[in-house]
């Protein structure tokens, strides 16, 4: 297959073959350099490219040029390589209109000439617009291949785990899909095989548990070692930054997640007020990066893995983990967020998987399809969905039983939203039933002002509803509020029976449990802020804490 194509234009020739050598050197051997220094000439070159089914990974173009101004001619490339990523050479006298197509052609970033040393100024910025490019980019599909029911709950949770841990496939609806004839054909299986899971080396698992397609792919379920410096428990943006500062900190780390890294925010289809990152980054992007930075500072990362139990014997805490066996460490970062809370309607549960999902928007997004779909909650994590959804579906409906969505949501969200004609806000509305055969048709809804309910039709609904911290599978006394979330540091002096517990003659690190040495760190905590930003900070700050106790004992 050809190799991806890098794409240059500038119509100042010296400009243009300097850049052209910088980018072989580094980039010639992944990508192809194609350059030309007329817009026009790119333009014609571009639809042959696209009749041909070549990739663009990367549009570098100059902003002044005499047939069209760079960020004209980006924009152009829009219709034919949605998906490259796009980088402006400007002056400084440009960066105004540089910051104006960050919105207006998806502008990735801008470069101010010159770029000199390339080392520093140049190859960076492109290495990690291509790892996000190579990240979605899929040429030729070679990888998992999942054949079943779009509407069978056992198929979604495939799905989603495979969504979650950044693991790409090629969805088959057995009902619909053309190409289902010719896999039959090809693998020898019918319908109470479903859902068949068939893998790169054409390898073909009937009725696969997530746990056989986790074992197949490499993932990891078990420790390497008996005892550690640090065991995190949950690979939300706490716990994947408390990894990577464990990690780049010296301290023998182990990271361990029940489904997929990221947590709630892994889902999330774009998150754009993260720090750094003007034009965005999707939660996937994010546990991505996390798991790679937290992996070459050696990190140990078990998934799927559960914490069943833990416990303490003469300083250390013992986890017990779901296949039986136990890990040791000095001290426990808990990081195990928050999931959304279940909704208490008819024939919500029976549907569950079948056309009501919990989160899950950018997994079954495909299937909303010129359909109605409604979406219960009014969050951020909500008004992600909702804009992501609104770019398949027909109709995103969102619900929420307030009058306003700005009690729950940020500002830029609300004006995205109202900014988008396919999504209509229903408040003071819930959801009081769902109905259907064998999956999701209608819903009825009831105006909570004036009782009157009223029944749609539906292709799904995605609820994304209050938030329940994951603390259940704790045993040991660990104090917590009356939601059930950890408390930590001085809260837990408001507790009438810390004091009978706690006997060490200081009082508990900031992010300390009423246990030495066990931390909470994120949506997990009591008073936490729950934002990505706020989690990865407190995340980072549990390492020092563990470094302070393990200095003390």
């Amino acid at each position: 297959m050809e190799k991806p194509i890098i794409f240059l234009i500038d119509d100042d020739q010296q400009v243009l073959r300097a850049i052209k050598r910088d980018l072989r050197k580094q980039f010639g051997s992944d990508y192809r350099i194609m350059s030309t220094h007329s817009a026009n000439e790119a333009l014609d070159v571009l639809k042959e490219l696209k009749k041909k089914k070549e990739a663009v990974a990367l549009f570098v173009s100059d902003q002044r040029m005499p047939e069209m101004l760079g960020v004209d001619f980006l924009q152009q490339t829009l219709a034919d390589f949605p998906n490259a990523k796009r980088v402006l050479l400007t002056a400084y006298s440009d960066i105004d209109a540089a910051i104006k197509a960050i919105n207006d052609v998806r502008l990735d970033f801008y470069l101010l000439k010159p770029w000199d040393p390339p080392e520093e100024k140049l190859y960076p910025v492109l290495n990690d617009l291509l790892d996000d490019w190579q990240a979605d980019f899929v040429p030729e599909f070679k990888g998992i291949k999942i054949i079943g029911y779009q509407f069978s709950p056992i198929s979604h949770e495939i799905k989603d785990f495979l969504s979650g841990n950044l693991i790409p496939y090629k969805w088959y609806d057995f009902e619909t899909d053309t190409n289902i004839a010719e896999l039959t054909n090809e693998f020898v299986f019918d319908e109470k095989d479903l859902p068949t899971v068939i893998f790169e080396d054409n390898s073909i698992f009937k009725n696969p548990t997530i746990k056989n397609i986790a074992e197949k792919i490499g993932m990891k379920p078990t420790a390497s070692e008996n005892l550690y410096d640090v065991i995190i428990v949950g690979a939300g943006p706490a716990g994947l930054a408390a990894a990577v500062y464990g990690g780049s900190e010296g301290l023998k780390t182990l990271l361990i997640e029940k489904r997929a890294p990221g947590g709630q925010a892994g889902t999330s289809s774009r998150i754009e007020n993260y720090l750094g990152f003007p034009s965005g980054l999707s939660g996937a992007d994010l546990s991505r990066r996390a798991i790679t930075q937290a992996t070459r500072f050696g990190v140990e990362f078990l998934s799927p893995q559960e914490v069943t139990d833990m416990k303490v014997k003469d300083q250390y805490k013992i986890l017990s983990l779901a296949d039986g066996s136990e890990v040791k460490a000095k001290c426990v970062v808990i990081t195990t967020g928050v999931y959304y809370r279940k909704l208490e309607a008819e024939g919500i549960e029976q549907f569950t998987g079948a056309g009501v999902y919990y989160g899950a928007a950018t997994t079954e997004a495909n299937a909303c399809v010129n359909k109605d779909v409604f979406i219960i909650g009014g969050g951020n994590s909500a008004g992600q969905a909702a804009m992501y959804l609104a770019k398949f579906a027909r109709n995103v409906f969102i619900l929420i039983r307030r009058d306003s969505l700005s009690y729950s949501m940020s500002q830029y969200l609300i004006d995205q939203i109202d900014g988008t004609e396919n999504i209509q806000l229903l408040a003071q509305t819930e959801l009081v039933q769902a109905c259907g055969n064998t999956h999701l048709e209608k819903v009825v809804l009831k105006n909570n002002e004036t009782e009157e309910a009223e029944e749609k039709e539906a292709g799904s609904v995605f609820i994304f509803i209050g938030a329940k911290p994951v603390t259940d599978w704790l045993k040991l006394d660990l104090l917590k509020n009356e939601k059930g979330y950890l408390e930590t540091g001085r809260d837990l002096n408001k507790y009438q029976n810390f004091s009978s517990s706690w006997k060490l003659e200081r009082q508990p690190y900031l992010l300390e449990t009423c246990v030495p040495g066990i931390f909470a760190a994120g949506d997990v905590r009591a008073g936490a802020m729950n934002r990505v930003a706020s989690a990865v900070g407190e995340g980072a700050m549990s390492i020092k804490f563990v470094h302070q106790y393990l200095a003390e004992n």
